[in-house]
């Protein structure tokens, strides 16, 4: 080792842990006493304090991250929604923050820079899916109002699997959980979030199926954006509750269930009604039946005191029996007088139309006679031989129609008007 060599490579000071960074952090403040950086939110926090805690990543996906602080000042003045995933430009100064060492920003002021590259996409598929019909509020289902039994899609290690099972337990004791384990955040998370999905539908034996998990960045709960396990959700045959993430994350999932619950607790609650109101609805049921039962039997009780009424005075009952029979043999004998009257006017009405008739048909049929009388009177033979006509007859009395039934030398009879010529037949000419 050469001469002083020793002395290069140990330090001249020894700096205290406070003191180094409080050095470091004078030299960043002198020298980024003021900056500006453009970035993608993630890792979004609000605590009750008001400040505002978040990182900063690259839109483009380098391996990098700058944790901010915003605090409450600074916070009140934003006057847009901080989201995750949105691209925002940060001005202020970096620090140190000496409890932990951290490089940090804390920032001034903040100004939208335009929505991140993992935001603009889960915009684009939103707007693709909602133009396809899968978030139509009429493919919405109404869930079991009294499941037996509840199905859970998420991983077993999760503090949202707990936090169900807690609620069911204390609200609804008697609802069965059927869990169907898988992962809910990395890039293995979407393929067994749809198998899972598909078990459920497959075995059937759930009225409900809960789709839930904590809270996280975009990042974190960016499975819960993937198609296929939206699809999935919209295809499911059980009604899908998801509760993913806290009441300000949305997920596409969210959009396609047929309910969506703010927190996994939530969720737990809307999918069974809790057994105190089950009870009290039991409850006021049985005071409906017993109040029901009760009117009944005292509509009863009063009929029961008619019908004792009226058979303690049977001569009241005869009486008015006497009376309806009195008024009902009145009715029949009015009835038949009145039917016999109708019948006698009808049959002197009928004997009437009758007398016409016949005189009608008499005259009718004299008519026809004399028309008769004069056709036979033209056809009358007696009458062409009134206009110089005869016949002629032979010896047999048969009449004479022609030449061809005569020769000469016959004896032939002509019968005229008056009387009646015999005559010998000289000649027949043609």
């Amino acid at each position: 080792m050469r001469p002083g060599h020793a002395e290069l490579a140990t330090p001249r000071v020894v700096w205290g842990v406070a003191a180094l960074l409080q050095g470091a952090n004078d030299a960043l403040s002198a020298r980024f006493g003021a900056c500006a950086v453009e970035g993608e939110v993630s890792a979004l926090t609000r605590p009750a304090s008001g400040h505002v805690y978040f990182s900063l990543r690259d839109a483009d996906g380098a391996p990098a991250l700058l944790r901010c602080a915003m605090f409450r000042r600074a916070a009140t003045l934003v006057d847009f929604p901080l989201t995750e995933g949105l691209r925002v430009q940060a001005r202020g100064r970096l620090a140190i923050y000496e409890p932990r060492g951290d490089l940090q920003l804390v920032v001034e002021s903040l100004q939208r820079a335009g929505s991140g590259a993992l935001f603009e996409q889960f915009l684009r598929l939103k707007a693709r899916l909602e133009s396809e019909g899968l978030f139509d509020p009429s493919r919405k289902r109404r869930l079991e109002p009294f499941p037996r039994r509840v199905g859970v899609v998420t991983s077993l290690g999760a503090a949202a699997l707990h936090d169900v099972c807690t609620a069911l337990a204390r609200r609804s004791p008697q609802v069965e959980v059927v869990v169907y384990p898988s992962l809910v955040q990395g890039a293995e998370a979407p393929e067994q979030l749809v198998a899972a999905l598909a078990l459920a539908a497959q075995r059937a034996e759930v009225d409900t199926v809960l789709l839930v998990r904590g809270g996280g960045s975009l990042e974190d709960l960016w499975a819960f954006n993937d198609e296929r396990v939206v699809r999935a959700v919209a295809a499911s045959p059980v009604p899908v509750v998801c509760g993913v993430g806290h009441e300000t994350d949305f997920t596409l999932c969210d959009f396609a269930a047929d309910l969506r619950a703010p927190t996994p607790t939530a969720a737990a609650e809307l999918c069974a009604p809790p057994v105190a109101d089950l009870a009290g609805g039991l409850a006021d049921l049985a005071a409906a039946a017993r109040a029901a039962a009760r009117r009944q039997l005292e509509r009863e009780a009063q009929r029961l005191d008619q019908v004792s009424l009226r058979l303690a005075r049977p001569s009241a009952a005869v009486q008015r029996h006497a009376q309806r029979l009195a008024g009902l043999d009145e009715r029949l004998r009015l009835a038949l007088e009145r039917r016999g009257r109708d019948a006698r006017e009808r049959l002197v009405a009928l004997g009437v139309r009758r007398e016409r008739a016949l005189e009608l048909d008499r005259l009718r049929q004299g008519q026809r006679l004399d028309l008769l009388a004069s056709r036979l009177r033209l056809l009358d033979p007696q009458q062409v031989l009134e206009r110089g006509f005869a016949w002629l007859s032979d010896a047999q009395g048969h009449a004479v129609p022609g030449v061809d039934t005569v020769r000469p030398g016959d004896r032939v009879a002509a019968h005229l008007r008056d009387g009646q010529l015999d005559l010998d037949v000289r000649a027949v000419r043609r």
